[in-house]
């Protein structure tokens, strides 16, 4: 404070609009999409100037302390402060305070070893589907009469790729995250985090932070396609690979079988069937060919021969090429898309972090002296993260004032006198970060001039509390407080219950501000 002296215009820490550039600090890794925000008169604004974003693991690690924080807040005044010196835009500030905070608990090893096991869990699943294909083609060639039902073939080897297509292609339209759980990406996501996490880990809280990313990105049935279709596709090469290496060097007969379906129904489903295969080079039976295998009939070695590249067809046209396509699209759209994984900025609980941070910002003159600046009031913490305690600070006060002040309600569980220093106010601001009271009582010397220093320790105090009280102490008389109240209305911090008495500070009684 300062005796009789004027406030100047300041500025918060943060990124300047029209004309003032700020300096971003370089990117760890490749930057991603990039959003700004910078504060002008007060507000948070934004727009598509550079500044880093960041990258997945760090976004899916932010997220996590996020969920993590839905159970209670961790102790972050140390990494508060840490982020604040390390960062000057919002959004890498809050990742860095993240990092710092999941090193603590865990989350950066935990999400190290998923990444580690992801490739081995994903080979196993591969190796598993693999055996399964080729255990569907034994079924279909390795029978010992070496007779196979084309129909009852193509159904078995089609079947189950249909069915979770179709899911899939359903997901994509309808909210309804049943369809993606089901997937072969879902399966491989959640065996690696159960391999990495083991049953005690952070697994939960990472993959839902991961799907939550995919899902703000519109990516998530596209990255667990990519997957699901990826698995598919080297199933179907596995197939035919066998089947066609079986039809090549043995000899089998093809052909259909019924009890009550009619002969011309066959003659049509393979005409329809086979028309897409036709497309590319691939025989279709004629009816003469598909009666003549009728059950009873011999059919010639050409007419087998134009079977078996009819199933084969079947296979590639209907099996191989729709995964292979769709893992091309997958691919595609998750290049588009992902510079979209980053968590939604605009979320309650990432504004008020943003707050905090604009509060502990160091303050800067901007202008020689053109008039007062009102700031931004900083968002106090909710009801739910507050404790029912008073904190009564005295801040730069007289040698010669007595202290603790003896009309001091006895439940105060923490009187503090501080003499404005830097260590001094970041010890307080420690201690507050760490009980979140939800009352802080100032107590200033009323002859004294607010200035800069105290408004920024206002501010400080009012990101920590749940209600900030000032009560100016030995107040010479009406002009003395009257200058106080102007200053609070002049720095927009009128919301502050200002009062030259400890009675009427403590039960909240403003005085009236004038005009």
């Amino acid at each position: 404070m300062q005796n009789g002296a004027a406030c100047g215009p300041v500025s918060r820490g943060r990124p300047q609009c029209a004309g003032h550039n700020s300096r971003a600090p370089p990117p760890r890794r490749a930057s991603l999409a990039c959003l700004r925000i910078c504060e002008c008169e007060g507000t948070l604004l934004t727009n598509n100037t550079a500044l880093r974003e960041p990258v997945f693991p760090d976004a899916v690690i932010t997220e996590a302390i996020r969920w993590t924080e839905q159970n209670g807040p961790l102790d972050d005044a140390q990494a508060m402060r840490t982020a604040a010196t390390r960062a000057t835009d919002g959004p890498t500030q809050i990742t860095q305070r993240a990092l710092q905070l999941g090193e603590r608990i865990g989350l950066q090893p935990e999400l190290a070893r998923a990444r580690q096991w992801a490739p081995w869990v994903l080979l196993a699943l591969v190796a598993l589907i693999v055996v399964a294909g080729l255990g569907l083609a034994g079924n279909v060639v390795g029978g010992g009469e070496r007779h196979i039902n084309v129909i009852v073939a193509l159904v078995s080897l089609l079947g189950l790729h249909a069915l979770t297509l179709l899911l899939w292609l359903v997901g994509l339209w309808l909210p309804l995250g049943s369809f993606n759980t089901a997937s072969l990406g879902w399966i491989w996501l959640s065996l690696t985090a159960r391999v990495a996490g083991g049953k005690r880990g952070q697994a939960p809280v990472l993959v839902r932070a991961t799907t939550g990313l995919l899902a703000r990105a519109r990516l998530l049935p596209w990255a667990f396609g990519l997957v699901s279709h990826g698995i598919w596709s080297l199933s179907f090469l596995v197939v035919l690979a066998a089947m066609l290496f079986a039809l090549a060097f043995r000899s089998y007969t093809l052909s259909w079988e019924t009890t009550i379906l009619d002969p011309a129904f066959f003659v049509r489903a393979v005409q329809v069937l086979g028309w897409a295969p036709a497309q590319l080079g691939f025989p279709v039976p004629d009816a003469a060919t598909v009666l003549a295998t009728a059950p009873g009939s011999t059919a010639s070695a050409g007419g087998q021969r134009s079977w078996a590249m009819w199933l084969t067809g079947c296979i590639v046209v209907y099996g191989l090429l729709p995964r292979l396509l769709l893992v091309l699209l997958s691919a595609a759209i998750w290049k588009r898309r992902r510079k979209a994984l980053q968590p939604d900025w605009h979320e309650p609980y990432y504004r008020k972090l943003l707050a905090r941070f604009a509060a502990l910002a160091p303050a800067a003159i901007v202008d020689a002296d053109p008039g007062r600046v009102r700031g931004e009031v900083p968002v106090g913490l909710s009801a739910a993260e507050l404790s029912d305690a008073l904190f009564v600070i005295g801040f730069e006060l007289p040698p010669d004032m007595p202290w603790p002040p003896p009309a001091l309600p006895a439940h105060a569980p923490q009187v503090q006198r501080i003499d404005g220093s830097a260590p001094a106010r970041r010890a307080v601001l420690d201690q507050l970060a760490q009980a979140r009271p939800r009352t802080v009582l100032l107590v200033c010397h009323a002859a004294s001039s607010p200035d800069r220093g105290t408004e920024r320790f206002v501010r400080e105090v009012l990101a920590h509390c749940g209600e900030c009280r000032l009560w100016l102490a030995d107040s010479p008389g009406a002009t003395a407080t009257q200058r106080w109240l102007d200053w609070l209305r002049d720095t927009g911090l009128q919301r502050i219950a200002a009062s030259d008495t400890l009675a009427s500070a403590l039960q909240g009684t403003p005085q009236g501000l004038t005009a």
